[in-house]
């Protein structure tokens, strides 16, 4: 990522502006209520083009992205963010096969609600991955404070800056995939289940399939592994999770 990519997804973890790209206008407008009630600036667009306008000028801290779009779809919409930068993306669809959330997953998003949804439910998921897009806690962490830098080997954390360095170069995560990063590092070597990181990534539930971490673990291995086929950090338990291994430099 380009350092003037990352200044703009630092800046918008700052910030309480969330913006709603939705076409349908009922929908679009509770969600508004329901987000400004909560404490939230709310910037709403009908189309993915306006979407993509007032993300590049508003920095929001999060997106949340309707798939069914007049004109440029979601799914465009999503892959167009993600070039540009980490702001954490949640999908709305009414679309629920498990092949189209591991899809909009694949892309880079963060979450999933598929429609109809409760409108207090998209605001404690927007709280839970707004909370991951800061200094998530690690699933079962050891008593004390964490250490000011997690990894001796080659993939290093820094806790403090929440970035990330990969064999000497600073790689941008989304907030789901640093999550899942910082859980797997605070405990080397320790085996995670999938139900044990579901429940971290999404406190509220809802419907979500264990698969849907295999396509974050999939995204994280493409950033940080030299070679993501064959993994040396982030290594998969069959039948069970995933652990993180620290590799020699």
């Amino acid at each position: 990522m380009r350092v003037n990519q990352l200044a703009a997804t630092r800046r918008a973890a700052t910030s309480s502006t969330v913006l709603v790209v939705e076409d349908e206008r009922h929908t679009r407008d509770i969600l508004v209520l329901y987000l400004r009630k909560a404490g939230y600036r709310v910037v709403a667009a009908a189309d993915g083009a306006a979407g993509l306008e007032h993300a590049q000028r508003e920095m929001p801290a999060l997106v949340i992205l309707d798939l069914m779009l007049p004109g440029l779809d979601g799914w465009e919409v999503c892959r167009r963010l993600r070039a540009f930068g980490d702001v954490p993306i949640l999908i709305l669809s009414a679309r629920e096969e498990e092949e189209d959330r591991l899809l909009g997953l694949g892309l880079g998003a963060d979450d999933y609600v598929v429609k109809p949804f409760s409108p207090r439910e998209v605001v404690l998921r927007v709280h839970a991955i707004l909370r991951r897009a800061g200094r998530p806690n690690a699933i079962d962490a050891p008593a004390g404070g964490p250490p000011p830098l997690l990894g001796s080997g080659p993939v290093r954390l820094d806790v403090e800056r929440c970035t990330v360095l990969s064999y000497g170069s600073e790689v941008g995560l989304t907030p789901t995939e640093y999550t899942l990063l910082h859980a797997l590092m605070r405990r080397p070597n320790k085996t995670f289940s999938r139900g044990e990181l579901l429940d971290h990534l999404y406190p509220t539930g809802g419907r979500v399939v264990p698969k849907v971490i295999d396509v974050h673990i999939g995204r994280l291995r493409q950033k940080i592994e030299p070679e993501p086929q064959e993994p040396r950090h982030v290594i998969t338990v069959r039948g069970f999770g995933y652990r993180f291994r620290e590799a020699a430099s």
